[in-house]
């Protein structure tokens, strides 16, 4: 960290936010005490994973976009999964399915556990991290491990291994897991659940910052009357409701010089919010009555517009997918075949989940041999960079009291909030703060 004088002002340096996944840089400018410019710019190198998926077969996407990120790839491989399988007009069957929310469940789990132990719990107990915070709290950071290893462990069962899962194809898995296997994870989820179940309280005990995010919440409701994971079409906070294949129709993607992710917006509305608080605040009502029952104890409403309390909501999530992930085992039959042939076919097909870090959309277009003509990837944390954006500016403005050191804490701790993937959308960031008298 570095400070220097300038006439008039102060240039603040930070080389690198920790506790983020990927590569940015953010500048903020201040010019007699008012924020006149925020930029958050994502300089990690583009990924060109939609170029490399042009003229491969129709079948290989669920295993290309997994190597998109190591901590969703399920995200990554259900959408695919699912915009193919809409491409060739196919429907999996319902026990595929099942068993495709319980690995989507296992992957919810290690990353909410991941973000709430190790991202972001350190800022609110006044730590650098989580090794520092485990001298003084080793039994949180043990909690955190043991409710990870949970999540990981049904990604290895339903996925082959816990990172970039190999059992899953077009049309199913590759194998499918024994009941033996399923119910043999059921105590170490309950253990989990109950231990989520304390990070709820836990956490709702922070103390936040009093602010409110203003923007339009996205997210997926699923008819069929269970939280989002897996399904579902999309809807708004400002009262929007269409099916996942129009959303090219309302959301357009634009590239601005200082990043290389694309920046999206809802067409003549403006900046919008996915993931956990779009979630909670357009879907409470379907939580699990043992999840509800943590958000009532933990003073959440039925909506969430604070950010900082991001972290209550995605413990309240830890407790909906531990709670949906025991369920789900304790439901299984068993399945006829593992997977059901998907035939190519020309089309084209469209496929949304809800990532962890918020709705993942996918669209394939194939000719008739299931050739990829154009393919189409928008990740969560691209879809929130204007809103990160908005909030830094409105987060600042209201705090230029505050010396450079702490302003730069708790901004960090505000792009924390979104639990940013960076190297999805094109953590480590660079905060340049320039302060000018004006």
């Amino acid at each position: 960290m570095t400070h220097r004088s300038k006439a008039g002002g102060r240039v603040l340096s930070v080389d690198a936010l920790a506790r983020v996944e990927g590569e940015g840089a953010m500048h903020v400018r201040i010019d007699g005490g008012a924020v006149t410019d925020v930029a958050l710019r994502i300089v990690e190198p583009p990924r060109f994973f939609e170029a490399f998926l042009r003229g491969r077969a129709w079948t290989e996407p669920p295993d290309i976009t997994a190597r998109i990120c190591g901590i969703c790839p399920v995200a990554y491989q259900m959408s695919a999964c699912a915009a193919i399988e809409d491409a060739c007009g196919v429907s999996v069957p319902t026990e595929i399915a099942a068993l495709r929310r319980l690995l989507y469940c296992g992957e919810w789990i290690e990353s909410h556990a991941l973000h709430i132990f190790f991202l972001h719990a350190p800022d609110f107990l006044g730590y650098d991290g989580a090794i520092e915070m485990a001298r003084d709290h080793g039994d949180i950071v043990g909690r955190g491990l043991a409710i990870k290893r949970a999540g990981n462990a049904l990604l290895t069962v339903l996925g082959g291994r816990s990172v970039h899962p190999i059992n899953v194809r077009v049309g199913g898995f590759y194998r499918l897991p024994g009941s033996d296997e399923l119910a043999g994870l059921r105590p170490m989820l309950l253990a989990a659940r109950g231990a989520a179940i304390e990070t709820v309280r836990l956490v709702a005990g922070f103390d936040f910052p009093d602010f409110t995010q203003p923007h339009e919440f996205l997210a997926l409701r699923p008819a069929e009357g269970r939280y989002p994971l897996e399904a579902g079409s999309i809807v708004t906070s400002g009262g929007l409701a269409f099916d996942v294949s129009a959303f090219d129709t309302h959301v357009v993607e634009e590239h601005l010089e200082r990043s290389n992710a694309l920046h999206a917006r809802l067409h003549g509305r403006g900046p919008y919010v996915v993931g956990p608080l779009a979630r909670y605040s357009l879907c409470s009502d379907l939580l699990s009555p043992l999840a509800a029952t943590a958000a009532a104890e933990a003073g959440l409403g039925v909506e969430c517009r604070n950010p900082f309390r991001s972290i209550v909501v995605r413990a309240v999530e830890l407790v909906e997918a531990l709670d949906e992930a025991v369920r789900l085992i304790d439901s299984y039959a068993g399945a006829p075949a593992p997977y059901v042939e998907v035939p190519a076919r020309a089309g084209t097909g469209y496929g949304a989940t809800e990532a962890p870090r918020g709705l993942l959309y996918h669209r394939y277009s194939l000719d008739a041999e299931g050739r990829i003509l154009d393919a189409k990837i928008v990740p969560p944390t691209s879809q929130n960079q204007a809103s990160m954006e908005a909030d830094l500016r409105a987060f600042v403005q209201a705090r230029l009291d505050l010396d450079d050191d702490e302003l730069t804490r708790q901004c960090e701790m505000a792009i924390r909030n979104y639990d940013p993937c960076i190297s999805c959308a094109t953590h480590f960031l660079d905060l340049t703060l320039e302060r000018t008298a004006g």
